[in-house]
């Protein structure tokens, strides 16, 4: 899966455009630490060109900016409801620091222009 593979009627400037896409999306994702619903417009954006980056490599950062956001709200949600019995505020803390892990490894593979692996780490 290290391999660059773009569909052969994706056009230079096509792959340009979504390779955009994605560090767009990796940008707002980085907001989100700061200003929390921009994670919201990413995954957004990640479901809607979803179909577009497919077969390529950039579908593996899609892939995995998709289940960032859905892992990391259903943590943050379980942290939510067990700050009533104390113990939410370390399931918050760890969701925070694997999100914040998980867009900045995605990020840095991104920038080296290669496919993410599908793990949690």
């Amino acid at each position: 899966m290290n391999d660059k593979i773009f569909l052969e009627d994706t056009s230079p400037n096509k792959q340009d455009q979504l390779r955009q896409y994605t560090l767009i999306a990796y940008g707002l994702y980085a907001a989100s630490i700061f200003v929390g619903l921009t994670s919201i417009a990413a995954v957004i954006m990640n479901y809607i060109k979803r179909d577009e980056v497919k077969g390529t490599w950039l579908e593996s950062h899609f892939k995995w900016q998709i289940k960032t956001f859905w892992i990391t709200l259903i943590a943050g949600l379980i942290g939510f409801v067990l700050t009533f019995v104390l113990i939410g505020i370390p399931v918050l803390l760890a969701a925070s620091i694997w999100f914040i892990y998980r867009i900045v490894k995605g990020l840095v593979v991104f920038m080296d222009n290669k496919p993410i692996g599908d793990g949690w780490f």
